[in-house]
């Protein structure tokens, strides 16, 4: 590629976007000089309009929704560029002002333009002439991030280099909370604007903004970036973006195999805007897409052979992973996992940063840590599989359990999962006595020594809680799920809840209308109870999507089910509707080369974990789903609800 010609161009590249603390009252501030050259593939882009966005706060964009004023996102350029740039400025029927793109490309954006800060902004660019003349259907996109409270991006102006790899990694990056390229929004939510900002500074994981390269280790140097197959998206948008427009064979072949549904709903109009629509459907149509890109492609690091998937995988190591074997995600959007293999719990950033340090968090009893989970005041709780207890951590990282044994009694004994209520106590689920155990927030056990007991508890594996309060087990030894009431009562008479295709369930998850979920090993299918107990799905269960001996199950911010397959090959994760309709190829989705995948969490950005327990990493699957509510029992209500429904499975 050429683009190394611009590095003279720029003295410093200071992207600011790396405070995530939104301001409560923010003061809009005007800033200095914008810089940058808008690019298609390797030709620059003539008489582009180019405009400053901030994402809107007043309501969701995203996969499924409706292009409205709530969602629209905010235009940032004020009236001011027509008379101060008077022959490179304008403005549109929506009465939103942009810069026109110079005859190599170039525009400046000056002091023309207010941001608060906390806001998260990007550029977008659409139309001019890439060489083959003009082509409306031209759309990109590059990510600036949160304005600084200073109110401009740097004090030495950025140089940002907009082209089909800066739009991708806009595009995924934002993907859950965006329509369309002009239609970006989250809530305004403290929760909600964590999850943006998170979102907006992934950009930067996946491509240099000052240059327009994709990256292929993140900036930390702990996380591997699939470059080849950012640059293969990257040539498959070129071949619209360089052509005659819109009624290319590019453009008609790209537009119709990346609508709003993948190939069904809402046809895209320019390349932007059909990026966020793969970002939202990475297994459709891939042969159709993947076979846009020719011999001249502009980005020659390309795949060399059609993949599975379009999902874009991060892999992240260190920070004392070993054998990792379950996840939870905190409110900060921090991944903490549970090290199995080596007594201790590891934390990353929100953007794959190890947080815990070489050899982890240990300490608090840890001794063959099984499962994880998060309470509201950002604790790490830990069961303990080998010595029959629960650990707690600091949200930064300091043992808060007894160190030689962690918390014991109340019937704990070899716990294989771990959940939070809606009052902060604790449940375990214990697989050699056959019980439910019950803790304090301060670790005191409030169960009777033998746990509580019946409800046709038979190897319990995995536990859930619903907006009751009431706790629901996946029943391992039985094949069923049971469930008690928030006092330890045996709510479901032996042998628990059964048919719907379970057999041997090892997981189970709540969503926001009180259902259970649940993946069975046995069948490789996928579960669905009311809260009444009663089967929603068929006597088989859904095995489609992928699903092949699912481990772990989360619910995203569409009610959408993510599982986590091991022993499959490729081994892989799968999504499913909230009807339980495939959404994941038949492969399910193989992202960044997963490896014996243990555990699953959806965070507050759209992003999908999983500890990759085969290669002692965890993989990020950038922008695949929905936004969700996390710690989980943070979507739990303060008062129990009387139908077990709850905020579990919703937006922030």
């Amino acid at each position: 590629m050429r683009n190394s010609a611009l590095v003279c161009l720029v003295s410093t590249l200071c992207l600011t976007g790396c405070s995530l603390t939104p301001t409560a009252a923010p003061t809009p501030e005007s800033g200095p000089a914008i810089q940058g050259r808008v690019y298609g593939g390797q030709q620059p882009i003539v008489g582009a309009h180019v405009y400053l966005y901030a994402a809107n706060v007043t309501g969701y964009g995203g996969n499924g929704i409706a292009a409205s004023t709530a969602n629209s996102s905010v235009s940032l350029l004020t009236s001011s560029v027509l008379t101060n740039n008077p022959s490179n400025s304008g403005e549109d029927s929506n009465n939103n002002y942009f810069v026109t793109t110079d005859s190599m490309g170039n525009f400046t954006v000056g002091g023309d333009y207010t941001c608060s800060s906390g806001q998260q902004v990007y550029l977008y660019s659409v139309g001019g002439n890439p060489s083959a003349g003009v082509n409306s259907a031209a759309g990109l996109l590059a990510v600036l991030g949160n304005c600084p409270a200073a109110g401009n991006f740097a004090t030495a102006t950025p140089f940002i280099f907009m082209n089909e790899v800066s739009t991708v990694a806009a595009a995924y990056a934002f993907a859950g909370f965006a329509t369309d390229a002009t239609h970006v929004s989250s809530s305004g939510t403290p929760l909600a604007l964590t999850g943006i900002a998170n979102a907006f500074a992934n950009a930067a994981n996946l491509e240099t903004l000052s240059t327009g390269v994709a990256l292929a280790t993140t900036p930390a140097a702990n996380g591997s970036v699939p470059q080849t197959k950012i640059y293969t998206l990257g040539n498959i948008l070129a071949a619209c973006v360089n052509s005659t427009g819109p009624a290319s064979t590019g453009c008609s072949t790209l537009f119709s195999n990346a609508m709003s549904g993948g190939t069904s709903g809402t046809v895209a109009t320019d390349t932007a805007t059909a990026t966020i629509n793969i970002a939202h459907n990475p297994g459709a149509s891939i042969t159709n897409l993947y076979g846009l890109q020719v011999a001249t492609s502009p980005f020659p690091n390309e795949l060399t052979s059609q993949p599975n998937d379009f999902t874009i995988g991060l892999s992240f190591t260190g920070g004392g992973l070993t054998g990792p074997n379950s996840i939870a995600i905190d409110a900060s959007g921090n991944a903490w996992i549970a090290d199995y293999g080596s007594h201790n719990i590891s934390k990353f950033s929100s953007l794959g940063v190890a947080l815990s340090p070489s050899g982890g968090y240990t300490g608090g009893g840890l001794y063959f840590p099984d499962s994880i989970a998060i309470d509201l005041s950002g604790n790490a709780w830990v069961a303990n599989h080998n010595n029959s207890s629960i650990s707690k951590f600091s949200n930064a990282g300091t043992a808060l359990s007894p160190s030689s044994t962690g918390y014991t009694g109340g019937g704990v004994d070899v716990p294989e999962s771990v959940a939070i209520d809606g009052s902060g106590n604790v449940w375990t689920a214990n697989d050699a006595n056959n019980s439910v155990s019950e803790f304090s927030s301060a670790g005191a056990a409030l169960s009777p020594s033998t746990g509580y007991l019946g409800g046709g508890l038979n190897e319990p594996f995995s536990v859930a809680i619903d907006g009751s309060g009431n706790v629901w087990i996946a029943d391992y030894g039985s094949s069923n799920i049971s469930e008690f009431s928030s006092a330890g009562a045996a709510l479901s008479a032996p042998p628990g809840y059964a048919n719907g295709g379970l057999d041997n369930p090892n997981s189970i998850a709540m969503d926001g209308s009180g259902n259970a979920w649940t993946s069975s090993l046995n069948n490789s299918t996928i579960s669905k109870f009311s809260n009444a107990g009663v089967s929603l799905f068929p006597s088989t269960g859904y095995p489609s999507g992928g699903l092949g001996y699912p481990l772990s199950i989360a619910i995203d911010g569409s009610g959408n089910a993510w599982v986590a397959n091991d022993y499959t090959f490729p081994e892989s994760v799968s999504e499913l509707s909230s009807a339980g309709t495939a959404l994941s190829p038949s492969n399910g989705y193989t992202g960044a080369g997963v490896e014996a995948p243990f555990s699953i969490a959806v965070d507050g950005s759209g992003n999908v974990w999983e500890a990759d327990s085969g290669s002692t990493s965890v993989v990020e699957f950038i922008g695949v789903a929905t936004p969700v509510i996390t710690p989980i029992c943070a979507g739990l209500p303060v008062t129990p609800t009387s139908n077990g429904s709850s905020n579990l499975g919703t937006r922030p």
